[in-house]
């Protein structure tokens, strides 16, 4: 499998396309004005404790407060409010642990009145965007995310992911992590830290512990609801947990994003650093790769399969639902088992890659063509399930109810990307009207007489749709003629067949058009 990285970077923010075999399976947008990115550390506020949520509003700068729920406390949570308070009265000195009492693991089953009071400063971690009119839900169980290695503070555990499978490297791990790692910091070893040596995760481990030591120093002095320690951009995020071996290209089109993008690959994948190249084509990077026109095609409300069916996609407040249609995909009575199975199957592959692209989070449901033999029930829920393998956000996928309706819960932290696809109609500007065409040739004479005889212009050329240009010219004596007679002086006709037929403009001498 090919992977490549498109970006497209403007004063706004950035544009992230991710290809799979040329094919666009993940779109992320980086907003410069977003200052809430999953990761983020903030000191919050407690605003209001809800008894009846078993939960707290915290102030974290948002126009509205933010969720926090017991569930997302975290067990040391009370070593976090006592670390909190030692470290802004000057208390505690030391940036690391190693001197620090944990206080007990709170009860799961407790109240979160127990643990926080109003007024009360707490650091919180963002653990998913704002999202439709809800403020930023968070978390106080901290946790700081490298490339081999995430840091987890007031533990001891060292976990390992379940993806690898082989015991033997697994022991390996855990034995590099318990020579290296501090004191009262537990360690989660991350997939792609599989066969890295000594040396890389050294050199990962003593980047989080910096960005632990930072956000220790900045502590004591930074403001309530204010932001203590940044996640690092989108960018950087998506390189850090996807960037391996199969990739073949990053292209970007700004030289001081491509410097810094380089200059990080160099950081974790020294190998890979010549795979970053930098767009020099005239024309945008977008258009030059064809992700536009990818764009254009995968959202919307309908979206074409490449057998002739689609599927009909529908966004509700509590769920999305997807409609899978075999089109113009007609089959014999015998065959028709066949024909749905086949269909299904391509459907099931385009709904892996549009639950990527859009970032479609919550509840989806699924209205697969109707199958009545169980084992290509059974094959298609295994097939979607691989498909869906590729999707690092957590989701469960439930086998078809008797109705055939397949249903998918999918996490959600980040606003669903959603692209309108639809353009304003350029003859009537989405009103469904355009002016009269009898009025069309009394519209450009008018203009005539402000370009020619107000404006003075000369040697102007007029520019219309093909039929209008062949109206204008037909005859011995036409149109052309009588504007000759009436203005003193040639007018040039040309035609575009890009615009509508009441569309027209003129351009001066030098080729510029005259803005009316």
């Amino acid at each position: 499998m090919i992977k490549e990285l498109i970006i497209d970077s403007t004063p706004n923010g950035a544009t992230i396309a991710l290809l799979q075999d040329k094919q666009l399976v993940e779109l992320h947008k980086e907003q410069v004005t977003n200052n809430y990115t999953v990761g983020d550390i903030y000191l919050g506020k407690i605003k209001k404790i809800m008894p009846g949520l078993n939960a707290a509003f915290v102030d974290v700068g948002y126009e509205k407060d933010a969720f926090l729920h017991y569930l997302d406390l975290g067990p040391q949570v009370q070593s976090l409010v006592k670390l909190t308070k030692l470290v802004r009265s000057g208390g505690y000195q030391s940036k690391l642990l190693d001197n620090f009492k944990a206080e007990q693991d709170i009860n799961k089953s407790g109240k979160i009145s127990e643990v926080f009071t109003k007024g009360q400063l707490i650091p919180v971690q963002i653990a998913k965007e704002p999202i439709s009119t809800k403020g930023p839900r968070l978390s106080s169980d901290l946790s700081i995310a490298g490339r081999y290695v995430v840091l987890v503070p007031f533990s001891e555990t060292i976990s390992i992911s379940k993806k690898i499978k082989s015991n033997t490297e697994r022991n390996r791990l855990r034995k590099i992590i318990e020579s290296i790692k501090p004191k009262n910091f537990g360690v989660i070893i991350r997939t792609v830290s599989e066969g890295k040596g000594v040396t890389e995760m050294q050199a990962d481990l003593r980047d989080l512990v910096s960005k632990w030591e930072t956000f220790i120093t900045r502590l004591p002095t930074v403001e309530p609801a204010k932001k203590a320690l940044g996640e690092i951009d989108r960018t950087s995020t998506l390189l850090r947990d996807i960037l391996n071996p199969d990739f073949q290209h990053i292209y970007v089109n700004e030289n001081t994003i491509f410097e810094e993008i380089r200059t990080y690959v160099h950081q974790i994948s020294p190998e890979l650093e010549n795979i970053v190249r930098l767009h020099k084509h005239k024309e945008p990077i977008f258009e030059y790769y064809g992700i536009d026109k990818q764009i254009k095609g995968a959202f919307g409300k309908t979206v074409n399969l490449a057998g002739g069916a689609y599927l009909v996609i529908e966004h509700t407040e509590a769920l999305h639902v997807i409609d899978v249609n075999s089109g113009n995909r007609t089959a014999n009575k015998e065959n028709q088992e066949e024909n749905a199975f086949q269909v299904n199957k391509e459907a099931a592959r385009e709904i892996a890659r549009q639950l990527r692209l859009r970032d479609m989070g919550g509840i989806v449901v699924i209205d697969f063509i109707d199958m009545h033999k169980p084992t290509n029930r059974k094959e298609l829920f295994d097939y979607l399930r691989a498909e869906m393998s590729h999707d690092r956000a957590k989701h469960t996928i439930l086998p078809p109810s008797k109705f055939g309706l397949v249903q998918i819960t999918r996490q959600r932290v980040r606003p669903e990307m959603n692209i309108v696809t639809s353009e304003v109609c350029p003859a009537c500007h989405g009103t469904g009207t355009i002016r009269p065409t009898i009025l069309l040739l009394d519209d450009i004479e008018n203009n005539f007489n402000y370009i020619l005889v107000e404006q003075n212009e000369k040697n102007i050329t007029l520019v219309v749709h093909p039929y209008v240009e062949a109206y204008i010219k037909q005859g011995l004596f036409n149109r052309q003629w009588k504007w000759y007679f009436k203005y003193g002086q040639r007018i040039k006709v040309k035609s575009n067949p890009a615009y509508q037929i009441t569309e027209f403009h003129f351009f001066s001498s030098k080729d510029e058009e005259i803005k009316l």
